[in-house]
C-alpha cells in the first residue's frame, strides 16, 4: 500500500516544480532491528518517483562500511540530503508527519540554493574554526518541531563546519535518555548545550556562541 496518497502526491509535484539541480537522498537502512527502515525506503521510493531531479541511492548499513564512514552515520534509518557536496544534512528517523515537510525543505534548499538567514548569522556561520553539531529532537505529532529542524539544516547548509541532524526521539529512545529530552523540539548543540522549543536563530546563534 502507497504511503503518499493522491493528494499528498499533488502537493509534493507542485512544491518540487521549483527544483533546480539535482538532490540525492541517500538513505542507510537494514533489513533487520530497524523499526522504520522498510517504511523509509518506500516512502523515499515513493518521494524520488515524483521528481526527475530527486535521485535515490540506497546503503546497507551492516555491509556498506566504506559509505557509513564517509557520512558518518551512527543510526539507522538515516537520510542524507546532499546535491552537489555534502552540507550535513541528516534525518535520523522517519520523516513522517510535520517531519515530511522538513524533508521538503531541505530538499529545495539544496536544490535551488535560498535560504532564509539574517546577515549576521550567514557572517558568523562562515567565520566558524571549529565543528559544530546540531541534533534536533522531534516526534512526527510535533506541529512545532520543523521550525527547528529547518533552521538547523539552513545552518548546515550555509556552513561546513556545521552538521545538523533530525532525530525522532521515539525511535532513539537511548538518546533521548542521554539527552535528558523531555520535550520537543529540543536543540542539542556539540552536546552539553541545550535549547528548548523552536528558538529563533539569534538564541541558536547565541548558544552556539556558548558552546565554543
Amino acid at each position: 500500500m502507497p504511503i503518499l496518497d493522491d493528494k499528498v502526491i499533488g502537493e509534493v509535484k507542485k512544491a518540487l516544480q521549483n527544483m533546480k539541480k539535482e538532490v540525492r537522498l541517500v538513505l542507510f537502512t537494514q533489513a533487520f532491528e530497524c523499526g522504520y527502515c522498510k517504511e523509509t525506503h518506500q516512502l523515499l521510493e515513493e518521494l524520488s518517483g515524483l521528481n526527475p531531479l530527486l535521485k535515490l541511492e540506497v546503503h546497507h548499513f551492516e555491509s556498506d562500511r566504506e559509505a557509513v564512514d564517509e557520512f558518518g552515520v551512527d543510526k539507522i534509518p538515516a537520510i542524507v540530503v546532499m546535491g552537489e557536496k555534502d552540507y550535513g544534512i541528516r534525518f535520523y528517523g522517519i520523516p513522517a508527519g510535520y517531519e515530511f515537510s522538513s524533508l521538503l525543505s531541505a530538499i529545495l534548499m539544496v536544490s535551488t540554493g535560498i535560504i532564509k538567514l539574517g546577515d549576521d548569522t550567514r557572517a558568523f556561520l562562515k567565520s566558524l574554526a571549529k565543528p559544530v553539531h546540531l541534533q534536533v529532537f522531534v516526534t512526527p505529532t510535533c506541529p512545532y518541531c520543523p521550525q527547528a529542524v529547518i533552521l538547523a539544516h539552513q545552518m548546515a547548509y550555509a556552513s561546513d563546519k556545521v552538521i545538523a541532524d533530525m532525530v525522532e526521539v521515539s525511535e532513539f529512545p537511548h538518546l533521548a535518555q542521554k539527552y535528558n529530552v523531555q520535550g520537543v523540539p529540543r536543540t542539542t548543540i556539540n552536546e552539553n548545550w541545550f535549547q528548548e522549543g523552536a528558538a529563533p536563530e539569534q538564541m541558536i546563534v547565541a548558544k552556539i556562541k556558548e558552546s565554543l
